[in-house]
């Protein structure tokens, strides 16, 4: 039996699993980038997948409680970096809504990479990459390198003893020898409240 590029298409994407994000590169194997992207708009039109961004596309996960998952910004942004071979951390709002120390939700996500600067439309909002300095990139604890970015974003002298504590409070999660390298990594003003956790 002759197989079309859409089922060849449909056959891969169901066998690497629900909430799998894929581009439209991933399937160059299987014929020229016009036939895919064809093959893919045809999938979305029939509700096999949903087009998460221009040329990223998944096939949500389902939730009895919520019907169809769809890919959050974090996964996203981690697929492209992968794709990219990039370095990413989340920066902003955004790790500070990652980290519990803000329940909004931004809908603009920003991370830092070493990979290109660019913005990426998703139906949920946007993605922002900036491109930044090795050393903004050269945490590696994940908790840790969250916790820098988030006291940037509140700034010097404007930490609330609630926030220090509960940072404090989560980097004692975080294992001590990512830890201490990751001090190296910050400001001092933010080396003082990292040290409270060793």
């Amino acid at each position: 039996m002759h197989l079309t590029i859409e089922d060849k298409v449909i056959k891969k994407i169901k066998k690497a699993g629900r909430g799998t994000l894929f581009f439209t590169n991933d399937f160059i194997a299987i014929g020229n980038s016009k036939a895919v992207s064809k093959a893919l708009e045809r999938l979305v039109d029939k509700g096999e997948i949903k087009r998460v961004s221009r040329g990223i596309y998944a096939r949500p996960k389902t939730s009895k409680l919520i019907g169809e998952v769809i890919p959050s910004k974090e996964e996203v942004a981690k697929a492209i970096a992968k794709r990219d071979k990039a370095r990413i951390i989340p920066t902003g709002s955004y790790a500070l809504n990652m980290l519990g120390l803000s329940t909004q939700v931004p809908l603009n996500a920003v991370f830092l990479t070493d990979g290109a600067a660019r913005k990426i439309k998703l139906n949920t909002g946007m993605i922002t990459f900036k491109r930044t300095t090795p050393k903004n990139l050269a945490t590696i604890g994940k908790i840790s390198g969250l916790a820098i970015q988030a006291l940037k974003e509140i700034e010097k002298g404007k930490v609330e003893l609630w926030e220090e504590k509960k940072i404090i409070q989560l980097l004692k999660k975080e294992d001590q020898s990512k830890l201490k390298h990751d001090l190296k990594m910050a400001p001092e003003w933010i080396r003082v409240i990292m040290r409270k956790a060793l």
